[in-house]
């Protein structure tokens, strides 16, 4: 069987986005459950409004989501020498041709052929002419007057276009640069892509894509178009449906399987399973479970989704990827059991890394700040027996684990005759500052006797101030 070979080609004028996003793990994923190989090409033709910083965006998005690829970056501009090559195979096997017309001609055809009811189009003025190159002239692609070009599409079934409505569209402008529909057709036959997956807005290039292939005698790709993401309101996907860059939900704290995974899940399916591990989607991916319908994004659906790959991934797997929030909070942490143990009992809450990173702040500060409605209702006299007697008892441990800890509550109650309830919202408050956080029982056990016995004193002290 013949190696798979896919492509991903940004254009670098802006932020990778994730509509392009899926685009790149569909042919990605494809490539790898084949065993085939991927190819990355920045299409940087268009010269006035590419730059240098949205390559480096793409390369830093596709990086973040753990897309890899076999060959590249190629970038067009670096290969304007083989265009010119393919170029002058078509004039000198006669499938192009020099064009001298001026824009204002080519204005009066369109409305010519629009005012007889036909679609605009160059009428042909230059086709047998048989032109040399001059400083004005384009090239035109000699498309063929008659019969059909059909695109076999592995998702939307055959698609048929009439020739004669395909005029004789420019591959080559006057100032030497090569058109955007030329120049992939010769990446691709140059870089043997034999397996085309993109999204449904370039149907109507395929087919003249189609015939640039026939003409340079190039045997033809698989085509698979896949159906645009829309947003709630079924329009185009923008900004204002939620939908950001790749980055930005990086820097949201969104994990990359689980934007892989959200993506994914976005026109393709597996059943009814929602949830995929990495290797699960390389396993099962294939083209013919992508659907004919638009995908509908949801940023409810996506923030549920990477709660539950917070919940599945290992703790010591999400300190580096945590490491910059807690930062951005001033924390500096080391990659240790505490760590660990710190995400572990916050995984089950977080729906982000920054939503993790605020809960955690309180495993590190030194000096806890009570929220001013929370030590109003629970830091006064009736917590003060209650804190003392555990403080005394915490200290005497020399192992803080469930049992233990339990015990000393137990005993506390006993000699207070208060319900825990009671006795751990003060204690939450005195060790966190807040009133919601992780079981009182696992955040003892993570804080340990050295941060635990000066937070219960500094809220012994606290109380007994009030009463002074």
């Amino acid at each position: 069987m013949e190696e798979i070979i896919t492509r991903f080609p940004p254009s670098p004028t802006g932020h990778l986005h994730v509509g392009g996003a899926r685009t790149a793990l569909f042919n990605w994923l494809y490539a790898r459950h084949m065993n085939g190989r991927f190819v990355l090409r920045i299409e940087d033709t268009d010269t006035r409004r590419s730059t240098q910083a949205s390559v480096d965006a793409i390369f830093d998005a596709l990086q973040w989501l753990n897309i890899d690829w076999d060959e590249g970056p190629y970038f067009q501009t670096q290969r304007f020498d083989i265009y010119k090559e393919y170029l002058n195979k078509l004039i000198d096997s006669d499938h192009a041709y020099y064009c001298t017309c001026s824009p204002d001609q080519i204005d009066v055809m369109r409305q010519q052929a629009m005012a007889s009811g036909q679609k605009p189009r160059y009428d042909g003025s230059c086709r047998e002419k048989g032109l040399k190159k001059t400083d004005d002239a384009v090239i035109r692609f000699k498309s063929p007057l008659t019969g059909t070009t059909v695109v076999e599409d592995l998702i939307k079934g055959n698609i048929v276009f009439q020739n004669d409505e395909l005029d004789d569209f420019v591959i080559c402008r006057s100032d030497g640069t090569p058109t955007y529909n030329f120049v992939v057709v010769v990446d691709d036959i140059t870089m043997n892509i034999n397996t085309i997956i993109r999204g449904d807005d370039h149907v109507m290039n395929t087919p003249k894509q189609l015939l640039l292939y026939r003409a340079l005698q190039a045997p033809l790709p698989t085509f698979g178009h896949v159906p645009m993401v829309l947003g709630s309101d079924r329009s185009r996907l923008s900004k204002r449906h939620g939908a950001m860059s790749v980055t930005e939900y990086r820097d949201q704290g969104f994990l990359p399987d689980a934007l892989v995974n959200y993506l994914v899940r976005l026109g393709w399916s597996h059943g009814d399973q929602e949830f995929f591990t990495r290797d699960e989607l390389i396993r099962v991916f294939d083209l013919k479970n992508i659907g004919r319908s638009a995908g509908v994004f949801d940023p409810d659906k996506l923030l549920a989704l990477n709660a539950e790959h917070i919940r599945a991934t290992a703790p010591e797997n999400l300190v580096a990827p945590l490491a910059p929030f807690l930062k951005d909070c001033g924390i500096e942490i080391q990659e240790d059991d505490y760590i660990c143990n710190v995400i572990e009992t916050l995984a089950p809450r977080s729906k982000t890394l920054e939503e993790m990173a605020r809960a955690a702040l309180f495993f590190y500060l030194d000096d806890i700040i009570y929220e001013e409605k929370a030590a109003r209702k629970f830091l006064k006299a009736a917590a003060l027996s209650p804190l003392k007697l555990l403080s005394e008892k915490l200290g005497a441990l020399t192992t803080y684990n469930q049992e233990n800890l339990e015990d000393v509550f137990k005993d506390v109650m006993d000699q207070t005759g208060l319900k825990l309830g009671k006795i751990a919202q003060p204690v939450r408050v005195a060790l966190t500052g807040k009133t919601a956080s992780p079981g009182i029982f696992e955040i003892i056990a993570i804080l340990g006797p050295e941060r635990v016995i000066p937070r219960l004193e500094k809220a012994i002290q606290y109380i007994e101030g009030l009463e002074g």
